[in-house]
């Protein structure tokens, strides 16, 4: 059986931030915002989804914090090869 953990992120007050969310798996700790996963952390390597990595501001903000990074420091991951973009939805 899958074991999985569903979170919303939370703001500085420790509030739930709606449609953020943190998914834990046996596959790895997923961010998701709205329906769409944005990023897949495994193994010590980070997956972005090529389509929805950047979709808006929204989701480029809690991107940002689930990697603890700027969008800059995220592209120049992404040019490095560092970063992967797959498709992950």
């Amino acid at each position: 059986m899958l074991k999985v953990k569903v979170e919303n992120m939370e703001s500085s007050r420790g509030n739930a931030i709606p449609n953020q969310f943190i998914i834990h798996a046996e596959t790895g700790v997923y961010f998701q915002s709205y329906n769409a996963i944005i990023v897949l952390e495994k193994a010590g390597k980070v997956f972005l989804d090529r389509q929805y990595w950047d979709y808006s501001v929204t989701t480029g903000k809690y991107r940002n914090i689930f990697l603890g990074e700027t969008k800059k420091e995220t592209e120049k991951k992404i040019k490095a090869g560092i970063y992967k973009l797959v498709d992950l939805n």
